[in-house]
């Protein structure tokens, strides 16, 4: 896991790092309730940039929940060591901090189309997992109206091993194919651990500024997770080097392999509006 890269020039140079590192282009519709139609409804187009974003060091994704509303705020997901703060350290939860974050977001093959804001950071850590959440200051209804985008979806159950993945890097323009290979018990990295982490097979060879990238199951359409991190040396358990540990203790290094931390788990803390509750049943979260 990187540190995030600064700008283009910096990431240029380190083109060859890791990282700690779209769906499909479709037309949103919604229902009588307003609620939010996943573009992936009825059959499911092949994976493109369309949804996805470029942060100034990192990847991400304009995402939607199942319960979500066209007239809800909209939500950037990316990584948690991309937040503009720094990294959080083992342990910190940052929630609801004032934010006026500037994204790229683009079509489905990558093109720009506009900068989208963001209004604050609703979540933030890489305790348990590596993610951020921000909330713009528009919603979807008024992104698909200017821009003819619609978010992706973070499905709200486990991903399947063996599963057909499309990485999806907003930064890079680069889309990563490849499978589930399964899943770490544990994932450690330098100071922060990791629960039940997805492992890739070899071809998703994540570099640095995938940071964030949406991990979307090809099937579904989905996101499935978000991309966090590769294991660039063969050294065990070091920064840039995760290694896996599993109920035992046993420890499992492997190079050139990447992992993402799951979002079936997101879902549970958001409610109506889009609203951050880290106290609803089911959120297991990691809270302040």
């Amino acid at each position: 896991m990187k540190k995030p890269l600064i700008g283009t020039a910096a990431a240029l140079l380190f083109a060859g790092a890791t990282a700690l590192a779209g769906a499909p282009a479709a037309t949103a519709s919604t229902t009588a309730s307003t609620t939010v139609t996943s573009p992936q409804a009825g059959k499911v187009a092949a994976v493109t940039f369309a949804g996805t974003v470029a942060l100034s060091n990192c990847s991400g994704s304009l995402v939607r929940f199942p319960a979500s509303t066209a007239n809800d705020p909209a939500l950037v997901l990316s990584n948690g060591h991309c937040l503009e703060s720094g990294m959080p350290g083992p342990g910190q939860v940052v929630t609801n901090q004032a934010s006026s974050r500037s994204f790229t977001l683009l079509n489905a093959s990558g093109g720009s189309l506009g900068t989208v804001k963001a209004s604050k950071m609703v979540y933030g850590t890489m305790t348990d997992t590596d993610v951020s959440i921000y909330q713009l200051n528009t919603t979807y209804a008024a992104i698909q109206s200017r821009y003819g985008i619609a978010p992706l979806t973070v499905a709200a159950t486990h991903p399947v091993q063996g599963s057909s993945i499309k990485v999806v890097s907003g930064y890079w323009k680069k889309i990563y194919s490849c499978s589930a290979d399964g899943f770490a018990y544990r994932l450690k990295e330098a100071d922060w651990t990791f629960k039940d982490s997805l492992r890739y097979t070899s071809t998703c060879n994540v570099i640095g500024g995938t940071s964030g990238s949406p991990v979307v199951d090809a099937n579904s359409g989905q996101v499935v997770a978000v991309n966090n991190t590769i294991n660039e040396d063969g050294q065990r358990c070091t920064l840039n080097n995760p290694c896996e540990v599993d109920q035992n203790g046993a420890v499992t290094v492997r190079r050139g392999i990447g992992y993402a931390q799951e979002t079936y788990i997101i879902p549970a803390c958001f409610g109506t509006g889009n609203k951050l509750d880290l106290t609803r049943a089911g959120c297991t979260l990691p809270r302040p």
